[in-house]
């Protein structure tokens, strides 16, 4: 284990984590220390994580694809999530054409993952959520486009997809500059799941 994920994991791990503390640490690092540090994140520290950033940064669309990448670029997100098996895996987002580069009102997304044969890509719309200064990932929503290269649009209501992604609706935090960190809900209701992602750049 990297000194960057026994430092962060042992910072999640105490009573009141230092937010500022573990921003300036990520900020500080290369994109493979910061890839590496978040996926040895247990699903306690993924918890504590999301925990200690509620309010701490704002985020918005243009944090997940900035404004310098053109439409339809597609910004790879690395990721690790708190369940037991198939951790790794990347939320793949773009900018619709016609968004305001610098607010736009929506991205499209879907997730990339060994299961994706049996699941599905799992696409998805995000938005701002302007009371909270945090971003939705509404399953219940799918792109009305896609780029060229990515899955076929497929629905999240049907077979395994259904189970996966149906009726969800992720909340996204700001940790720093490329890190957010997320928790998942069904019908509005939290299911215990984390993930934290990581920005490429």
């Amino acid at each position: 284990m990297s000194d960057l994920a026994s430092e962060l994991g042992r910072r999640l791990r105490e009573a009141k984590p230092d937010a500022a503390a573990i921003r300036a640490r990520l900020d500080a690092a290369t994109h493979a220390e910061r890839v590496a540090a978040v996926r040895g994140l247990r699903r306690a520290e993924q918890r504590s994580l999301y925990r200690s950033v509620r309010g701490f940064l704002p985020l918005g669309l243009a944090d997940l694809v900035p404004a310098e990448i053109a439409d339809g670029v597609t910004v790879r997100h690395h990721g690790v999530n708190s369940l037991p098996l198939f951790t790794h895996f990347e939320k793949r987002l773009c900018r619709p054409a016609g968004e305001d580069r610098g607010k736009p009102l929506r991205l499209y997304g879907f997730n990339f993952q060994r299961l994706a044969p049996l699941t599905g890509p799992g696409y998805f719309v995000a938005f701002e959520d302007p009371a909270a200064a945090e971003v939705r990932i509404d399953y219940t929503q799918r792109p009305e486009e896609v780029p060229e290269g990515w899955p076929a649009l497929r629905s999240n209501e049907r077979g395994l997809a259904r189970l996966v992604y149906g009726f969800m609706v992720d909340t996204l935090r700001r940790v720093s500059e490329h890190v957010t960190v997320g928790s998942a809900a069904r019908h509005g209701r939290d299911v215990d799941s984390w993930f934290v992602l990581v920005r490429e750049d």
